[in-house]
């Protein structure tokens, strides 16, 4: 198989930024020891398509409520391939766990958004049977699909990302 990524830890400083709108209640050194101990995404089986996101943090969503999780992860995706995640399959068949966007898109580019391609993940727990649904650190609850993907023979796209979620194709 063709290697086409690499994932890697966003700075601290980013992550410190991202995780205070998490948990503006946790203090530097607690989330100094989150992101010391962020796994990178992995792959369970050699089979497997998918690279597992794991949770940095314990944390319970209650029924029909959304999260917005920073991974503390980016990805240098070679050109020519997107990252596309997806929920965890168990999540969805049990807690209609997904993300808010149905299919998070990461392009190539993002890696050197301002955010410096940190991957966010707003998740619901749509369930119509109000269960809460837990997830553990170290548990994984998205997985990550790169695919190569194709342009039209009259694409003259010159512009250039800056921005993270939402930055492109603004009026």
């Amino acid at each position: 198989m063709e290697k086409v990524a690499k994932f890697e830890k966003v700075s601290f400083m980013q992550f410190l930024e991202a995780w205070k709108k998490f948990k503006p209640q946790m203090k530097d050194d607690e989330i100094k020891e989150i992101y010391d101990e962020i796994r990178m995404p992995k792959r369970a089986t050699t089979g497997s398509a998918g690279y597992d996101f794991y949770m940095p943090c314990d944390i319970e969503i209650p029924s029909q409520t959304e999260l917005l999780i920073p991974t503390g992860i980016r990805a240098k995706i070679v050109s020519g391939n997107v990252l596309m995640l997806f929920p965890r399959s168990s999540l969805g068949f049990k807690y209609r766990f997904q993300l808010n966007n149905t299919v998070g898109i990461i392009d190539s580019d993002y890696y050197g958004a301002e955010n410096e391609g940190h991957m966010f993940c707003k998740m619901i727990n749509d369930s119509r049977d109000n269960k809460t649904l837990v997830l553990k650190k170290g548990e994984a609850f998205v997985q990550g699909i790169f695919l190569p993907f194709g342009i039209t023979e009259d694409d003259e796209t010159d512009e250039v990302r800056t921005g993270g979620i939402g930055s492109t194709n603004k009026i």
